[in-house]
């Protein structure tokens, strides 16, 4: 006879799921034996926290396009997994929680780790979280949950009591009333909008003289739509940070990213144009959106319920992007060259400025640099993972991508710790690939050490070793101390911000690993090219500057008096504003009409 959880294991397998990245505990023992058994079907990946697995497989699902599958005990076990749960919510990917739970005879008697799961996961899984109490019943709940968490890109949760677990399954599929057959089926529908949809948006987009694109994660696989449509139209590309990776960052009218952690060339193009057309983006950034009145808009994406949720729209097109995109293409007018020779002009401006920016003396080394020495050596095969914190921003403006590289991120949910757990979930996926991983020294001495203890355990089964991790160890949270700043007049609390200092370099070869320590800029190119040809996993520890400023692109002056406001409160306050005034100074050399709204001189 076959158990639960040899079933449940089996039918994983026919859904094509080969990991399952979770932590033991009693409350799963069932399951875990059952992987063994099958071992050469799925395999568990043990990460060092459940909060970890729960990132690995949402890594998993952003780098592979599939479902994640996560596991993890009862209580505490089940209650470390809600972040990383949160995070493929919000960025909506496909997430499986399978959960143990305590014996269904025990449960409401406030037995040891009983937790109310259906309610703990009724938030993070709304889409679907259920309790098998019966054998017959698991085939049904673990197909909805996979097939839901596919057809709505989003975490669902599966519940298993431990006796239920070790329960025997009837040999043969029963049939009558009250028993539910269902099978692993599953398809994607083709979605285009209405003709009469698609002709009254050419008409507003061909209509228009001054055309800029905001794209995002949902023009996956339409970068060769998205620069047709924009080279008709004549129009300027911003992208969304998930949208980053999926456009030539090379392309003479990409602007680069959008928002906060954007570019100046993303700022003139939205704070300029006449016409907005958004594909596959809802970014939270609504106050870098064009103005409102100012441009009339279109919105492309396969989610009906984000088209205007971020941003007014006219046109609404539900639809995927790359069709729509077909279908959108011989109906639009082609434009004059004006308005793409202007944007091209904001892209030069800022091209210029980051190198400024990169170039700027630092104590000792400025991060912006070691970020954009990444560009020239990165392999065009790799797979990066970045972390939240100032290393987004500077990968978001710094970081020129290879075609086809794929990056994930923390992005909606922006939480720390993620990009080791990432960046294993993408080697295990394709071990003959390098990962580069990016994060900030807070965010490694979260979870990241733990986790760089698995990629030592694990690093000789791959084919290609090369796994480089960058630390940016300047002993602060600079993000946020850079926030408190500009968002409340607060001087940097030494209390709340700093970072103990690390030998992470030393760490990473007391593991068996290299380590690599850069403190001038005379060594980061080195430093990178070392760690690329490295014979294993290596970790480069770049001992940067916390005084470069995370300045926002054409920042308002309020926000600039009130950073300043916060930099005279601290000791040492006056060698950073120095920094902000220097890069204000870079923008004001490069500020095109109009854009004074965003950029008033000092």
């Amino acid at each position: 006879m076959t158990n639960v959880s040899d079933a449940m294991v089996a039918r994983l397998s026919d859904w094509g799921v080969s990991r399952v990245f979770g932590y033991a505990g009693d409350g799963i023992d069932p399951i875990l034996a059952a992987i063994g058994r099958a071992e050469d079907r799925v395999e568990l990946v043990t990460a060092r926290h459940e909060e970890m697995a729960a990132f690995m497989a949402t890594g998993h699902a952003k780098y592979s396009g599939e479902v994640g599958v996560c596991l993890a005990t009862q209580g505490p076990g089940a209650i470390h997994l809600l972040n990383g749960l949160y995070d493929a919510k919000l960025d909506r990917k496909p997430v499986v929680a399978i959960v143990g739970q305590v014996v269904s005879t025990a449960l409401g008697s406030g037995y040891l780790q009983e937790v109310d799961l259906q309610t703990l996961f009724k938030d993070v899984c709304g889409q679907y979280v259920q309790t098998v109490t019966r054998p017959e019943q698991l085939p049904l709940v673990l197909d909805d949950a996979i097939r839901t968490a596919l057809a709505t890109s989003s975490p669902t949760c599966v519940i298993v009591p431990h006796d239920v677990q070790k329960a025997e399954v009837p040999e043969a599929e029963q049939h009558g009333h009250g028993l539910v057959s269902t099978s692993t089926a599953f398809a994607r529908p083709r979605v285009v909008p209405h003709d009469a949809d698609l002709d009254r948006a050419a008409e507003l987009l061909s209509a228009g003289e001054r055309v800029a694109l905001l794209v995002g994660q949902g023009a996956a696989g339409a970068a060769a739509q998205v620069e047709q449509v924009a080279g008709r139209l004549g129009a300027g590309i911003t992208t969304s940070l998930l949208g980053k990776p999926h456009l030539d960052e090379s392309l003479p009218w990409n602007c680069g990213v959008m928002g906060h952690l954007g570019t100046i060339a993303s700022a003139d193009l939205l704070g300029s144009c006449d016409t907005f057309l958004i594909v596959g983006s809802s970014d939270p950034w609504t106050e870098f959106y064009p103005a409102p009145g100012q441009a009339r808009t279109v919105q492309i994406d396969l989610a009906a319920r984000n088209i205007g949720a971020k941003h007014p729209v006219d046109v609404p097109l539900p639809g995927d992007a790359a069709l729509t995109l077909d279908a959108l293409l011989p109906r639009l007018r082609p434009a004059g060259p004006g308005w793409r020779d202007e944007v091209e002009g904001f892209v030069t401006a800022w091209r210029d400025i980051a190198e400024r920016r990169a170039s700027q003396p630092a104590e000792p080394l400025n991060p912006q640099l070691v970020v954009r020495e990444l560009s020239a050596q990165l392999p065009a095969d790799a797979q990066v993972a970045v972390d939240v914190g100032s290393v987004t921003y500077w990968y978001a403006r710094h970081l020129l991508l290879p075609a086809g590289v794929p990056v994930h991120l923390s992005s909606t949910l922006a939480s720390m710790g993620s990009a080791m757990p990432y960046g294993i979930a993408a080697k295990l996926l394709r071990p003959d690939r390098p990962v580069v991983a990016l994060a900030g020294d807070g965010a490694m001495q979260m979870n990241g050490l733990s986790e760089l203890v698995t990629v030592a355990a694990r690093w000789r089964e791959w084919a290609d070793p090369r796994f480089v991790v960058l630390v940016l160890h300047n002993g602060d949270l600079s993000e946020v101390t850079w926030e408190q700043r500009e968002m409340e007049g607060d001087g940097r609390l030494p209390a709340s911000q700093e970072v103990p200092s690390f030998p992470y370099a030393g760490y990473a070869e007391l593991l068996g690993l290299r380590g690599i320590r850069v403190d001038s800029p005379d060594g980061v190119a080195g430093a990178w090219r070392e760690a690329l040809a490295a014979d294993r996993p290596c970790l480069i520890e770049a001992v940067v500057d916390p005084d470069v400023p995370l300045l926002a692109p054409r920042q308002l002056q309020e926000k600039v008096d009130q950073t300043r406001r916060g930099l005279a409160q601290e000791p040492a306050g006056d060698r950073a504003e120095g920094m902000l005034d220097a890069q204000r100074r870079h923008e004001r050399d490069h500020d095109p009409a109009g854009m004074s709204r965003r950029d008033q001189d000092d």
